[in-house]
């Protein structure tokens, strides 16, 4: 089984891009964009498990310097 989710983050200004380009490193990361609008980047992610996605997303997405608050999204297939 994988677990997918979104990952919207909000940066500090003009750090966008280089957030992105830094996310889209991470081992599990499958997108990472920069856009326009209430949040800078869009990141997809996916894990074996709801864990690790979560450890995914607090120890090595939320530590990047730039990022200022993110917000996950789970995909739920119904």
């Amino acid at each position: 089984m994988v677990v997918q989710a979104y990952i919207l983050i909000q940066t500090d200004v003009g750090k966008a891009a280089e957030v992105a380009k830094a996310i889209a490193q991470i081992k599990g990361v499958t997108l990472a964009e920069d856009v326009t609008g209430p949040y800078d980047v869009i990141v997809r992610a996916e894990a074996r498990n709801v864990d690790e996605l979560g450890k995914l997303v607090v120890s090595k997405v939320q530590g990047l310097d730039g990022i200022t608050r993110t917000l996950t999204c789970p995909v739920v297939h119904i």
